[in-house]
């Protein structure tokens, strides 16, 4: 990933979202923050960043920061021959999040509020709303996407192996 001049701004900004969540890192952790812009170059809209704790060959321990109204664009962790996709159990650690994920459609208006050269790219819109100390497993191969409130939100997730070099996208233009 090319580094952009304002990363380091934006790890710093990202490393105040943990203290308000009161979760500590280490200088170490705070020179592994990514900014995963998604190759879009339009982070304060699409993308995320966080810190990487452990991804082992059976687990891994993340900590994600959205900035206000940011969106993890939609996606799924696909199984690829007998290994299952990923399986991942956000927890919200701080903000709101707002999870979509395949399912029933409950949230109508999230699609109209999305910026306009994004909108093909969302297609769930089974809306779950995270709060801090609430919880949501996805399973493997479930389209989802996510996204803050006004406040921001920090996330934890726990989940099996990461492989984000294998994610599908919706839109075409996301690199990973």
């Amino acid at each position: 990933m090319e580094k952009s001049p304002n990363y380091d701004k934006i790890r710093e900004r990202t490393a105040e979202y943990f203290k308000k969540a009161n979760i500590v890192i280490t200088p170490e952790e705070f020179a592994r923050i990514e900014v995963a812009d998604l190759g879009l170059n339009d982070i304060e809209t699409i993308g995320l960043q966080l810190v990487t704790y452990v991804n082992t060959q059976r687990v891994c321990a993340k900590e994600m920061v959205l900035f206000p109204h940011q969106i993890c664009a939609e996606h799924k962790h696909p199984t690829i021959g007998n290994v299952a996709g990923k399986e991942e159990t956000f927890r919200c650690r701080y903000g709101k999040v707002y999870l979509y994920v395949s399912g029933e459609e409950t949230d109508t208006t999230i699609l109209e509020r999305l910026p306009e050269a994004y909108k093909k790219y969302f297609t769930v819109s089974h809306k779950i709303e995270l709060n801090p100390g609430e919880q949501y497993t996805i399973v493997p191969d479930t389209l989802h996407w996510f996204q803050s409130g006004d406040e921001g939100a920090v996330i934890s997730e726990f989940s099996t192996s990461s492989h984000d070099e294998t994610d599908i996208f919706t839109n075409p233009h996301v690199k990973r």
